[in-house]
């Protein structure tokens, strides 16, 4: 041996916005390798905010009641610029940014409608919807490559959850339009200019307007239409009273919460499935392996990378020292590659028992859609594989795929793809 002790450069602090959105994973590695908590210092000395790389760790915070969704120094989870008095009221009443006891009585009123069983019964709905985005599709001659993001990932959540809710499906592109408007408000995508802000809250208070005559439509007698607005009229006044915000805000959170992530769920499955065609042909011949496929692209490549907590009072993780007000950047695209929790985690093994990913979360936050989201992407898939059996990347690399530009929300916001047999 020489005697020269080997020298090792340490990690920069971490900086999403340097990710490359097509593949993050091997980033994630590193750090998680160096350490499962990395820190980035305020400058100002302000609080810390704790990147969260282990699976040990993400586990640990979204189950223990001592971080919390509402930044503790603000009272907000989703701070938002002064002014934009709707946008705040609607984003502010959303489930996911709501600590107990209000989360607790919001959750109890909405999860009962998204559970297994009422899911099940809306299966063969979900699959028509499937079935009829597709069927424009199906053509065996077809060489013109398609956006299948903008024919089918996109417009399919929207349209079985505009169903669920019992508002028009064929509003589904306004809806979409005034989705994609709120979350330039927010996450990493966001656009803080006076022009984007301002249209985030037109998108709010026009979003807020239409759901607060759908459910005022609802109330009374004989006015029940046996969808999740009435269900949510009905529940509210007999157990728990809601605010005409809230419940407004409610309505928003579902229809928006659901179709982004899922649609991110739908356009990376296919394109896992299109880089193994081995894969696709097992799942063709064996529909029943789809859930756990489902499962295991979940944990693999979850739509949703990371989550924000914030410590409620001062504790430790891994050693370090966490104060109250600190925030808590939950990595859980890294989390579910951990080989600590999952064996040979680089590999997606639809064979594997991909228990407790942390996809949907974990704990009291765990993502009361999840039964809905698992329908839409076992239909979505299920009838993709079967009637668009000759699916392949288009004809021209360059447009195959453009990533969204979030590190949050993940996914491809173009996904062009030819269905007809390759030359």
């Amino acid at each position: 041996m020489s005697g020269v002790e080997p020298s090792y450069r340490p990690l920069p602090a971490f900086d999403p916005a340097r990710l490359d959105l097509t593949d993050p994973y091997p980033v994630y590695r590193r750090y998680r390798e160096a350490g499962p908590v990395h820190a980035v210092r305020s400058p100002a000395r302000g609080p810390t905010t704790w990147y969260v790389f282990g699976y040990a760790e993400v586990a640990r915070v979204l189950a223990r009641r001592e971080f919390g969704r509402v930044d503790p120094a603000t009272g907000s989870a989703a701070p938002l610029p002064p002014g934009y008095a709707v946008l705040r009221q609607v984003v502010e009443n959303w489930l996911v940014f709501l600590d107990p006891p209000r989360h607790t009585d919001l959750r109890a009123l909405v999860a009962p409608a998204l559970g297994n069983g009422p899911v099940d019964a809306l299966r063969p709905r979900i699959r028509r919807i499937a079935r009829r985005l597709v069927d424009p599709l199906v053509d065996p001659a077809a060489a013109a490559p398609f956006d299948l993001v903008a024919g089918f990932a996109a417009p399919f959540p929207l349209l079985v959850i505009a169903g669920v809710l019992g508002v028009p499906e064929q509003r589904h592109g306004w809806f979409r339009e005034r989705a994609l408007a709120l979350q330039r408000a927010g996450g990493t995508r966001a656009d803080r200019s006076r022009a984007g802000m301002a249209g985030a809250e037109r998108a709010a208070a026009e979003l807020d307007a239409f759901f607060r005559r759908e459910l005022d439509a609802r109330r009374g007698p004989g006015n029940d239409r046996g969808d999740l607005l009435s269900a949510l009229v009905r529940a509210a006044d007999e157990r728990t009273p809601l605010t005409p915000e809230e419940q407004s805000a409610t309505c928003i959170h579902l229809l928006t919460a659901g179709h982004e992530t899922t649609t991110g769920l739908l356009g990376k499955a296919v394109l896992a499935l299109l880089a193994r065609p081995e894969l696709r042909a097992e799942l063709r011949a064996d529909p029943a392996l789809l859930p756990g496929a489902v499962d295991e692209f979940l944990r693999h490549d979850p739509p949703v990378q990371m989550v924000t907590r914030w410590a409620q009072r001062d504790t430790a993780l891994a050693g370090h020292a966490v104060r109250r007000g600190d925030r808590l950047v939950l990595v859980l695209g890294s989390a579910n590659r951990d080989p600590a929790r999952f064996p040979d985690p680089e590999r997606l093994d639809i064979h594997r028992d991909p228990a407790r990913h942390c996809a949907f979360g974990l704990g009291i936050h765990y993502c009361a859609g999840a039964a809905l989201a698992r329908a839409e992407a076992e239909t979505g898939l299920a009838v993709l594989l079967t009637h668009l059996p000759a699916l392949r990347p288009g004809a021209r690399p360059a447009v195959e795929v453009r990533y969204a530009p979030d590190w949050v929300f993940h996914g491809p916001e173009r996904l062009t793809v030819t269905a007809g047999e390759a030359a």
